[in-house]
Protein backbone atom coordinates (compact mmCIF):
# COMPACT_ATOMS: atom_id res chain seq x y z
CA UNK A 1 0.00 0.00 0.00
CA UNK A 2 3.09 2.61 0.69
CA UNK A 3 4.36 2.23 -3.06
CA UNK A 4 0.68 2.18 -5.03
CA UNK A 5 -0.14 5.24 -3.02
CA UNK A 6 3.33 6.70 -3.54
CA UNK A 7 2.94 5.77 -6.94
CA UNK A 8 -0.28 7.93 -7.50
CA UNK A 9 1.17 10.76 -5.02
CA UNK A 10 3.84 11.19 -7.10
CA UNK A 11 1.59 11.26 -10.65
CA UNK A 12 -0.70 13.36 -9.01
CA UNK A 13 2.33 15.89 -7.77
CA UNK A 14 3.59 15.74 -11.86
CA UNK A 15 0.10 16.68 -13.03
CA UNK A 16 -0.09 19.69 -10.47
CA UNK A 17 2.74 21.30 -12.23
CA UNK A 18 1.12 21.74 -15.31
CA UNK A 19 -2.67 21.69 -14.60
CA UNK A 20 -5.25 24.63 -14.79
CA UNK A 21 -5.92 24.06 -11.24
CA UNK A 22 -2.82 22.55 -9.40
CA UNK A 23 -4.29 22.89 -6.10
CA UNK A 24 -6.80 20.00 -6.70
CA UNK A 25 -3.90 17.81 -7.78
CA UNK A 26 -2.11 18.64 -4.70
CA UNK A 27 -5.23 17.86 -2.56
CA UNK A 28 -5.06 14.50 -4.41
CA UNK A 29 -1.62 13.40 -4.19
CA UNK A 30 -1.98 14.43 -0.36
CA UNK A 31 -4.77 11.92 -0.40
CA UNK A 32 -2.95 9.14 -2.30
CA UNK A 33 0.47 9.46 -0.32
CA UNK A 34 -0.87 10.64 3.01
CA UNK A 35 -3.65 8.47 2.83
CA UNK A 36 -2.70 5.53 1.22
CA UNK A 37 0.59 5.23 1.30
CA UNK A 38 1.17 6.25 4.82
CA UNK A 39 -1.77 6.01 7.29
CA UNK A 40 -3.27 2.93 5.24
CA UNK A 41 0.19 1.37 5.46
CA UNK A 42 0.17 2.16 9.44
CA UNK A 43 -3.09 0.74 10.20
CA UNK A 44 -2.90 -2.33 7.98
CA UNK A 45 0.76 -2.82 9.98
CA UNK A 46 -1.37 -2.39 13.56
CA UNK A 47 -3.65 -4.71 12.75
CA UNK A 48 -0.92 -7.27 12.54
CA UNK A 49 0.40 -6.28 15.60
CA UNK A 50 -0.26 -8.35 18.66
CA UNK A 51 0.55 -8.47 22.53
CA UNK A 52 0.48 -12.21 23.98
CA UNK A 53 -1.86 -12.46 26.43
CA UNK A 54 -3.48 -9.35 25.47
CA UNK A 55 -6.55 -7.92 24.14
CA UNK A 56 -6.30 -5.04 21.46
CA UNK A 57 -8.66 -2.57 20.31
CA UNK A 58 -8.93 1.12 19.13
CA UNK A 59 -10.62 4.22 20.04
CA UNK A 60 -12.23 5.36 16.51
CA UNK A 61 -12.10 9.05 16.74
CA UNK A 62 -8.16 9.13 17.59
CA UNK A 63 -7.99 6.51 14.80
CA UNK A 64 -9.72 8.67 12.55
CA UNK A 65 -7.86 12.08 13.52
CA UNK A 66 -4.70 10.05 12.60
CA UNK A 67 -5.78 9.46 9.28
CA UNK A 68 -6.48 13.26 8.59
CA UNK A 69 -3.15 14.49 10.37
CA UNK A 70 -1.45 12.10 7.81
CA UNK A 71 -3.33 13.72 4.51
CA UNK A 72 -3.33 17.48 5.71
CA UNK A 73 0.61 17.50 6.69
CA UNK A 74 1.09 15.71 3.37
CA UNK A 75 -0.79 19.16 2.06
CA UNK A 76 0.93 21.30 3.81
CA UNK A 77 4.06 20.08 2.87
CA UNK A 78 3.51 19.94 -0.90
CA UNK A 79 2.13 23.60 -0.42
CA UNK A 80 5.00 24.61 0.70
CA UNK A 81 7.82 22.91 -1.64
CA UNK A 82 5.59 23.76 -4.81
CA UNK A 83 4.54 27.50 -3.51
CA UNK A 84 7.14 28.13 -1.28
CA UNK A 85 9.77 29.96 -3.71
CA UNK A 86 13.38 28.91 -3.39
CA UNK A 87 13.80 24.71 -3.26
CA UNK A 88 17.01 25.22 -0.96
CA UNK A 89 14.59 26.89 1.61
CA UNK A 90 11.47 25.46 1.09
CA UNK A 91 12.57 21.55 0.87
CA UNK A 92 14.00 21.09 4.46
CA UNK A 93 11.35 23.21 5.59
CA UNK A 94 7.89 21.11 4.06
CA UNK A 95 10.13 17.62 4.81
CA UNK A 96 10.56 19.09 8.24
CA UNK A 97 6.71 19.45 8.85
CA UNK A 98 5.84 16.22 6.84
CA UNK A 99 8.27 14.50 8.58
CA UNK A 100 6.95 15.92 11.94
CA UNK A 101 3.50 15.29 10.89
CA UNK A 102 3.65 11.83 9.95
CA UNK A 103 5.91 11.10 13.32
CA UNK A 104 2.95 12.36 15.35
CA UNK A 105 0.21 10.56 13.09
CA UNK A 106 2.25 7.44 14.11
CA UNK A 107 2.25 7.78 17.65
CA UNK A 108 -1.52 9.02 17.97
CA UNK A 109 -1.96 5.87 16.10
CA UNK A 110 -0.45 4.17 18.79
CA UNK A 111 -1.96 6.27 21.67
CA UNK A 112 -5.34 5.19 19.69
CA UNK A 113 -4.37 1.86 20.99
CA UNK A 114 -6.31 0.61 23.66
CA UNK A 115 -5.23 -2.83 25.18
CA UNK A 116 -5.18 -4.15 28.99
CA UNK A 117 -1.31 -4.29 28.65
CA UNK A 118 0.82 -1.47 29.79
CA UNK A 119 2.31 -0.13 26.90
CA UNK A 120 6.03 1.72 26.95
CA UNK A 121 8.73 2.89 24.80
CA UNK A 122 12.55 3.17 24.21
CA UNK A 123 13.47 6.95 23.00
CA UNK A 124 16.20 6.39 21.51
CA UNK A 125 14.17 4.32 18.96
CA UNK A 126 11.45 7.10 18.91
CA UNK A 127 13.67 9.68 18.46
CA UNK A 128 15.49 7.55 15.36
CA UNK A 129 11.69 6.94 14.43
CA UNK A 130 11.10 10.79 13.79
CA UNK A 131 14.65 11.31 11.93
CA UNK A 132 13.71 8.63 9.25
CA UNK A 133 10.30 9.99 8.94
CA UNK A 134 11.54 13.75 8.29
CA UNK A 135 14.31 11.68 6.10
CA UNK A 136 11.38 9.95 4.25
CA UNK A 137 9.32 13.25 4.55
CA UNK A 138 12.08 14.73 2.04
CA UNK A 139 13.10 12.68 -0.02
CA UNK A 140 9.33 12.50 -0.86
CA UNK A 141 8.71 16.12 -1.51
CA UNK A 142 11.93 16.34 -3.25
CA UNK A 143 10.60 13.29 -5.46
CA UNK A 144 7.43 15.32 -6.32
CA UNK A 145 9.43 17.82 -7.14
CA UNK A 146 11.54 16.57 -9.80
CA UNK A 147 10.42 13.07 -10.82
CA UNK A 148 8.29 12.63 -14.05
CA UNK A 149 8.80 9.83 -16.26
CA UNK A 150 7.33 6.82 -15.55
CA UNK A 151 9.88 4.45 -14.95
CA UNK A 152 11.84 6.96 -12.74
CA UNK A 153 8.33 7.46 -10.93
CA UNK A 154 8.27 3.24 -9.88
CA UNK A 155 11.79 3.54 -9.20
CA UNK A 156 10.91 6.60 -6.71
CA UNK A 157 7.81 4.65 -5.43
CA UNK A 158 9.82 2.01 -4.17
CA UNK A 159 12.10 4.70 -2.25
CA UNK A 160 9.67 6.06 -0.32
CA UNK A 161 7.59 3.02 0.43
CA UNK A 162 10.74 1.70 1.93
CA UNK A 163 11.32 4.65 3.80
CA UNK A 164 8.04 5.00 4.87
CA UNK A 165 7.43 1.62 6.51
CA UNK A 166 11.23 1.94 7.79
CA UNK A 167 9.76 5.02 9.89
CA UNK A 168 7.16 2.83 11.16
CA UNK A 169 8.84 -0.38 11.69
CA UNK A 170 11.53 1.39 13.86
CA UNK A 171 8.41 3.17 16.32
CA UNK A 172 7.50 -0.04 16.54
CA UNK A 173 10.56 -1.60 17.79
CA UNK A 174 10.44 1.20 20.39
CA UNK A 175 7.14 0.31 21.61
CA UNK A 176 7.58 -2.58 25.17
CA UNK A 177 4.55 -3.89 26.84
CA UNK A 178 3.88 -5.52 30.72
CA UNK A 179 0.29 -7.24 31.12
CA UNK A 180 -2.29 -5.11 33.20
CA UNK A 181 -5.45 -5.55 34.33
CA UNK A 182 -7.51 -2.93 33.12
CA UNK A 183 -10.05 -3.88 30.18
CA UNK A 184 -10.12 -2.04 27.34
CA UNK A 185 -12.68 -0.73 25.56
CA UNK A 186 -13.00 0.88 21.79
CA UNK A 187 -13.77 -1.19 18.38
CA UNK A 188 -12.10 -4.28 17.98
CA UNK A 189 -9.88 -4.27 15.13
CA UNK A 190 -11.65 -6.36 12.57
CA UNK A 191 -14.69 -3.44 13.29
CA UNK A 192 -12.51 -1.32 11.36
CA UNK A 193 -11.02 -3.36 9.04
CA UNK A 194 -14.24 -3.80 6.91
CA UNK A 195 -15.16 -0.04 6.05
CA UNK A 196 -10.78 0.76 5.98
CA UNK A 197 -11.05 -2.09 3.33
CA UNK A 198 -14.52 -0.82 0.99
CA UNK A 199 -13.03 3.11 1.41
CA UNK A 200 -9.83 2.64 0.06
CA UNK A 201 -10.66 0.47 -2.49
CA UNK A 202 -13.12 3.24 -3.38
CA UNK A 203 -10.34 6.06 -3.07
CA UNK A 204 -7.62 4.27 -4.58
CA UNK A 205 -9.89 2.62 -7.79
CA UNK A 206 -10.81 6.69 -7.88
CA UNK A 207 -7.39 8.20 -8.03
CA UNK A 208 -6.39 5.39 -10.43
CA UNK A 209 -8.68 6.64 -13.01
CA UNK A 210 -8.35 10.09 -12.35
CA UNK A 211 -4.16 9.68 -13.23
CA UNK A 212 -5.32 7.45 -16.12
CA UNK A 213 -7.47 10.05 -17.77
CA UNK A 214 -5.23 13.04 -17.15
CA UNK A 215 -2.14 10.91 -18.67
CA UNK A 216 -4.24 10.38 -21.76
CA UNK A 217 -4.92 13.46 -22.26
CA UNK A 218 -1.47 14.43 -21.86
CA UNK A 219 -0.61 12.00 -24.38
CA UNK A 220 -3.50 13.15 -26.54
CA UNK A 221 -2.18 16.35 -26.73
CA UNK A 222 1.54 15.98 -27.21
CA UNK A 223 0.86 15.65 -31.24
CA UNK A 224 -1.33 18.70 -31.02
CA UNK A 225 1.68 20.59 -29.34
CA UNK A 226 4.11 19.71 -32.09
CA UNK A 227 1.36 20.43 -34.70
CA UNK A 228 1.07 23.83 -33.87
CA UNK A 229 5.06 24.38 -33.10
CA UNK A 230 5.54 23.72 -36.16
CA UNK A 231 2.91 25.71 -37.66
CA UNK A 232 4.63 28.25 -35.34
CA UNK A 233 7.89 27.71 -37.15
CA UNK A 234 6.69 27.63 -40.86
CA UNK A 235 4.62 30.68 -40.08
CA UNK A 236 8.15 32.31 -38.24
CA UNK A 237 10.18 31.25 -41.47
CA UNK A 238 7.65 32.64 -44.13
CA UNK A 239 7.70 36.08 -41.92
CA UNK A 240 11.45 36.46 -41.95
CA UNK A 241 11.59 35.59 -45.60
CA UNK A 242 9.22 38.16 -46.86
CA UNK A 243 10.92 40.75 -44.58
CA UNK A 244 14.32 39.60 -46.36
CA UNK A 245 12.28 40.18 -49.69
CA UNK A 246 11.00 43.75 -48.98
CA UNK A 247 14.19 44.85 -47.85
CA UNK A 248 15.72 44.03 -51.09
CA UNK A 249 13.49 45.85 -52.87
CA UNK A 250 13.69 48.99 -50.65
CA UNK A 251 17.51 48.72 -51.22
CA UNK A 252 18.38 51.91 -53.92
CA UNK A 253 20.81 50.40 -56.96
CA UNK A 254 24.07 51.81 -56.93
CA UNK A 255 24.58 51.33 -60.19
CA UNK A 256 21.91 54.23 -61.29
CA UNK A 257 24.10 57.24 -59.25
CA UNK A 258 27.53 55.94 -60.81
CA UNK A 259 26.32 56.40 -63.89
CA UNK A 260 25.10 59.60 -64.18
CA UNK A 261 28.68 60.36 -62.17
CA UNK A 262 30.38 58.53 -65.05
CA UNK A 263 28.21 61.06 -67.89
CA UNK A 264 28.80 63.86 -65.90
CA UNK A 265 32.67 63.27 -66.00
CA UNK A 266 32.45 62.71 -69.80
Amino acid sequence: MSVTGSLLGLRCAAHSRSARWPGGWLIAAAVALGGTGIWVMHFTAMLGFSIHGATIRYDVPMTLASAAIAMVVVWIGLSIVMRGGREIFALPIGGAVTGLGVAAMHYLGMRAMRTDAMIGYSLTLVAASIVIGVIAATAALWFMLHVSGFRATIGASLIMGVAVSGMHYTGMAAVHAHHGSTMPTGADPMQLFTPLILIVTIVTVVLFILVGLAELDDRDGEPAKSLNGAQAERISAAGSAATVVRSKRSTPSSSGPLRSSVRSRK
